[in-house]
Order: structure tokens, then C-alpha cells, then sequence
């Protein structure tokens, strides 16, 4: 990927208003960037991703219907996404599920409550 194809970015959390915040947050970043499309929850990110690639993906753990774990495992078994950074969003305050997404190939995670600099932090790293 050159730094002039912008990055499309996908937001999966079951709260709209982390959604709104992450979009922000993301549009300061000095990233360039192309679509940012959201989720509700892992399910309605696999009708998504199945239809288009992104470049990136932000994925909270905790959500009905599909988890962020088990949304994690899907992108991985996508050829198409299977090498996409996927950071996931946290309010889990023990090691547990961060080692577990870790391990199943999530590239990096924040918790929440996040700031604006830290997701930039992280995005800079990897990106």
C-alpha cells in the first residue's frame, strides 16, 4: 500500500456514539484516509466485509449477536482480509480476552475509555 491510496477503515462496536467518536478520531489522525463504514456488531461486519476489503478495522470485544473474538476469528479465515490490521476496542480490565484476540491475529487494542492519542498512537504505528 503507497501513502497516496487513501485507507478505507471499518468500525465495529455495538454503542453508536464510540462509533461517532472513533470516526472523529480517526479523521484527525494525518492518515490518509477513504471510507469509514460502521457496524453494529460482528454479524452485520461480516455481511459488510464479505461485500468489500477495507484497509483497516477497529473492532470493540464485547457486542451481541457476534462478539468481537469470534469476528476476529471470521476475518482471519477471509482471504481477502486475512492480512488487514484489526485493533480491537476494550473496556476488559483483565488480560484474558486482550491475550486471547492477541492470539487469534488482532495487531494491536485500546481501552476504553480512549483518547483521541492514543488511537492516533497506535495508528501511527501501524500504518
Amino acid at each position: 500500500m503507497t501513502a497516496t491510496t487513501p485507507l478505507d477503515v471499518l468500525i465495529v462496536d455495538d454503542s453508536a456514539a464510540i462509533r461517532k467518536i472513533l470516526q472523529r478520531v480517526l479523521r484527525q489522525t494525518d492518515l490518509n484516509l477513504g471510507d469509514i463504514e460502521e457496524a453494529g456488531d460482528g454479524t452485520e461486519a461480516v455481511d459488510i466485509l464479505q461485500k468489500r476489503g477495507f484497509g483497516l478495522i477497529l473492532s470493540d470485544i464485547n457486542m451481541p449477536q457476534m462478539d468481537g473474538l469470534e469476528l476476529l476469528a471470521r476475518i482471519k479465515e477471509m482471504k481477502h482480509l486475512k492480512n488487514v490490521p484489526v485493533i480491537m476496542i476494550t473496556t476488559e480490565g483483565g488480560h484474558g480476552k486482550v491475550m486471547e484476540a492477541v492470539q487469534l491475529g488482532a495487531t494491536g487494542y485500546v481501552r476504553k475509555p480512549f483518547t483521541a492519542e492514543q488511537i492516533k498512537e497506535k495508528l501511527t504505528g501501524l500504518i
